[in-house]
């Protein structure tokens, strides 16, 4: 325990000793700071030897007289000192170390027994002793942290000095007189600087001579300093003729600018004498040009115009448009399309543009186009004009198509309203056409009465309404109202963060005007302290008036006070204003949540087959209350001025519709399933049905083969004498003949390769056992042409049939559930398998598909169609079903789709590709 205690009390001396030195010590390191950046950072190389003995003078005086002060009353610290610092840093009272040294003052047992049990209580106590670690304070001697600014001075001078640090110590101890200043040499820069849109360096000319070529519109700049005649001013020629006049820079120097826009010799000449010249040549800035790479046309995907175009400058090209007129009206304003340029001007640009010009009034009508680039010194190059028709979008509702039509016409002919308000009053003559659709009727009507004004805008206007009813028709109300739906949305976002950046502005506003409050009441209070300070040193005048610069500065403050209140009224009423507008949003909004769930909730009444008029289900009545408490909470939040709440709560209203709008998706994609289902359960059934024929296949040609069996065996029984009866007559076969069976198993062959490709576009991929089975059936009717066996082909092709239908039901329960529950799952393999297997037993055990398949009977292939006589080849027509309305009406919605997914180009390449597809194969 003592040894420990020494280490301790060695370790404790040693922490107040560098307690007690480093601030002694740190006046006297400034010091030497103070020197060391001095010296390093090259101030005394130039001073004079005065200054600069001075200077090191009173910089060894300063420290000095900082040792001294800090050698002052310097003691080492003893073994109490440390033992006191032990016991604060160990949080120890009452002084337990002094306890363990001392000795009782008695003799007495008990007070000796007392004495040591209560040394044993202390020792226990400093068990835990500690050091801790040193404390200089040397903060609340230097509480301006001087020190870290010198660090910092130190770190950068000696960076600033490098390798000539030491050096600059050596002359900063040791004075040097200053060394004689050379006298000027004559020194000429010169250098030409092209025109900023080329991006070209600047060129350096040689003093001695020489030619250089320079883009027109650069800029050359001399500066000559001494030579011969220092007091005659330089002149700059061009060829031997005045080009720019030398202004003076200082004793000596000389600078001259001047435009080059024409070659010749410039020379600079000086008291007579030519101190340079060069031979400059200006090369001339050639307009940009620009082409077609090749003729513009429609895209091959879309509806958008592809502009294939490349271009060339000598200094790059700034911009490039396309400019479109309307061959009908040549005298039209032009439509400009700018084409995507690089950045940075390249010399030799190319691309493609492919701007969607479906929805502009000339879509569908022949155009002239042609291209202009330009340069970054404005001028301007055109490409040879091209003819083209506009891609257009095709409508299948009649009245859209109409309208398309009307606009057409006052496209190509302004002038002709006449004709267009006849074919707007026959469209709304019919709205039986436009399932008398209010709003379709309204804008017929506001469309014929904006042709009535005679502005030379009206038109367009016509044609804007024109286009949204035609779009309105063709797309439906409710992508109409999401369309307008997102639009709210997008504006009532602005809106709240408008408000919230001026809330934000409005609480600086709020903190800047208290800082300035807080400045003013202690201007105030200082004011009133220096005043009662005057009134008690005149106090022998208690009738003076008060003076006139105080009234001043109260009319200053009140000027003041008054200007900071308008200012607070006015941004108050900006705010009010703001508050307003977002208020008026968050109504448009709510308005366009309902309209948007109305038209919801009529798209799916007309899928479903329900009637317009019966009551709203519970579950729309809920979706719109929601909605509209969602809403009612914005605006409150908007009141309140809480735009980040009512933000969030915009976010939680975007969701709520999203899940809205994936629910009915979900509902489709079941209903699609469905059908698939329904689809893939024929199919089965036509498997298991292909079943049931190869094994009747099989049982002909057992039958053959012991019809076989047993006329060799009665050709091979012997003829002896009492065998004279002749065999009995052999019963006809029921089996058909091979050339029959031949024809039914192509027949089967060619139905199996239907069923794989049907297969194939269902589920994406077909199983191997049919192919495999498509393989045996192609060797079976070999075989049988061959008249050779064909049993083991037609084996492998009933097990290859029953695997592959057992496959077909495992991958199509995954992919669209079981009957029973709609939906997919992983566990439902067991029943996929059960029902392959069942397939296995080939015979009666059919299913649904089988049963259906079964009343086919003789004569037809096994997807139910007939066969040609001798042929074994299906009929053409026939008996074949014709798909009803409803499948009609169901397969145009899904046209429709595929076709408004196909026109929304943002989408990505590859599902616009897989949209692409879809639509070739209706």
């Amino acid at each position: 325990m003592l040894r420990r205690l020494g280490r301790l009390r060695a370790r404790a001396r040693a922490a107040l000793l560098w307690e007690s030195l480093w601030p002694r010590a740190w006046p006297a390191l400034g010091v030497v700071g103070v020197f060391l950046v001095l010296a390093l950072s090259g101030l005394f190389l130039f001073l004079s030897p005065l200054a600069h003995l001075t200077l090191l003078a009173v910089l060894i005086a300063a420290l000095v007289l900082a040792l001294i002060r800090g050698a002052r009353g310097f003691t080492r610290p003893g073994n109490d000192a440390a033992d006191r610092r032990l016991e604060r840093s160990s949080g120890l009272s009452h002084r337990p170390l002094a306890t363990l040294l001392d000795r009782p003052a008695g003799g007495d047992a008990a007070a000796q027994a007392l004495w040591r049990a209560h040394q044993a209580r202390e020792a226990a106590r400093i068990k835990a002793l500690r050091v801790g670690t040193p404390r200089p304070g040397l903060a609340a001697r230097d509480p301006r942290a001087l020190r870290t600014g010198l660090a910092v001075a130190l770190v950068a001078a000696g960076v600033m000095a490098g390798g000539e640090a030491p050096e600059r110590l050596r002359r900063a101890l040791w004075p040097e007189g200053p060394a004689a200043v050379p006298p000027l040499a004559a020194k000429l820069e010169a250098w030409v600087t092209p025109p900023a849109y080329t991006g070209a360096p600047p060129v350096f000319l040689d003093p001695a001579g020489g030619g250089v070529t320079v883009p027109a519109g650069s800029r050359m700049r001399a500066v000559l300093s001494g030579g011969p005649a220092v007091g005659t001013a330089p002149e700059l020629l061009r060829d031997d003729a005045p080009l720019a006049a030398f202004q003076p820079l200082g004793s000596g120097s000389h600078s001259a600018e001047a435009v080059l826009d024409a070659g010749g010799r410039l020379l600079i000449r000086q008291g007579g004498a030519e101190v340079a010249g060069w031979t400059v040549t200006v090369q001339a800035d050639a307009p940009p040009r620009i082409a077609f790479a090749e003729p513009p046309a429609g895209a091959a995907r879309g509806l958008a115009t592809r502009i294939p175009w490349r271009a060339e400058d000598d200094w790059g090209v700034a911009s490039a448009l396309a400019e479109i007129r309307l061959a009908a009206r040549p005298e039209a304003p032009a439509l400009s399309i700018d084409l995507p340029v690089p950045a940075g001007a390249p010399k030799a640009p190319r691309g493609v543009a492919q701007p969607d010009l479906s929805a502009h009034p000339w879509a569908g009508l022949p155009v002239r186009m042609r291209l202009l680039a330009r340069d970054g010194a404005a001028q301007e190059g055109r490409s040879e004009e091209v003819a083209l028709t506009l891609p257009e979008r095709g409508f299948n509702h009649p009245v859209a198509r109409g309208l398309v039509l009307l606009r057409k016409g006052l496209s190509l002919d302004p002038g002709a309203r006449g004709r267009a308000m006849e074919g707007l009053d026959r469209l709304s003559e019919q709205p039986q056409a436009f399932e008398n659709d209010t709003a379709t009727a309204l804008a017929l009507r506001s469309a014929r009465g904006r042709l009535e004004d005679q502005r030379p805008e009206a038109v367009g206007e016509a044609q804007q309404t024109m286009w949204d009813t035609a779009l309105a028709l063709e797309e439906g109300r409710a992508d109409r109202t999401a369309r307008a739906l997102a639009e709210t949305r997008e504006r009532l976002r602005e809106a709240l963060r408008e408000r919230e950046r001026q809330e934000r502005e409005r609480a600086e506003a709020q903190r800047e005007n208290q800082r300035e409050s807080q400045r003013q009441e202690e201007a105030r209070r200082e004011a009133e302290r220096q005043e009662t300070q005057r009134q008690q040193d005149a106090a022998r005048d208690e009738n003076r008036q008060q003076p006139p610069g105080e009234n001043r500065d109260n009319a200053a403050r009140q000027q003041e006070r008054q200007q900071a209140q308008r200012e607070a009224e006015r941004r108050e009423t900006e705010r009010d204003a703001q508050r307003e507008e977002t208020d008026r949003r968050i109504q448009e909004l709510r308005e366009a949540v309902r309209r948007h769930l109305d038209a919801l909730a009529e798209r799916l009444q007309r899928e479903n087959g329900e009637d317009p008029a019966a009551p709203r289900p519970r579950a729309r009545q809920q979706e719109q209350r929601e909605a509209e408490r969602r809403t009612d909470r914005m605006r409150e939040q908007n009141r309140q001025d809480r735009p980040e709440d009512a933000e969030r709560e915009l976010a939680e209203l975007e969701r709520m519709l999203e899940d809205l709008e994936n629910g009915r998706m979900a509902e489709n994609q079941r209903e699609e399933r469905r059908q698939r289902r329904e689809r893939g359960q024929q199919q089965m059934g036509v498997i298991q049905d292909m079943v049931r024929r190869e094994s009747r296949l099989l049982d002909g040609a057992h039958q053959r083969s012991e019809s076989d069996a047993t006329r060799r065996e009665q050709a091979r029984r012997p003829n002896y004498p009492w065998n004279r009866n002749p065999p009995p007559p052999e019963p006809p076969s029921a089996a058909p003949p091979p050339a029959a069976d031949a024809r039914t198993q192509r027949a089967l062959r060619r139905a199996l390769g239907e069923l794989m490709q049907q297969q194939g576009d269902l589920t994406g991929e077909v199983p191997a056992p049919l192919g495999r089975a498509d393989q045996a059936m192609r060797e079976s009717a070999e075989a049988l042409a061959g008249g050779t066996d064909p049993r083991p082909h037609q084996e492998r092709a009933i097990r290859e049939l029953s695997e592959g239908g057992r496959q077909m039901a495992q991958r199509m329960q995954r992919q669209f559930g079981r009957p029973d529950q709609g939906e997919p799952g992983e566990g439902q393999e067991g029943e996929g398998e059960g029902q392959g297997d069942a397939m296995a037993e080939g015979g009666e055990q059919g299913g649904q598909g089988q049963d259906q398949m079964a009343q086919n009977g003789e004569g037809r292939d096994p997807l139910g169609r007939r066969l040609r006589e001798g042929t074994g080849t299906a009929e053409e027509g026939g008996d074949t079903r014709v798909p009803d309305e409803a499948e009609i009406l169901r397969t145009r919605r899904l046209q429709e789709e595929l076709r408004r997914r196909l026109a929304e180009r943002e989408r990505p390449t590859t599902e616009l590709d897989y949209l692409d597809r879809l639509l070739r194969l209706f």
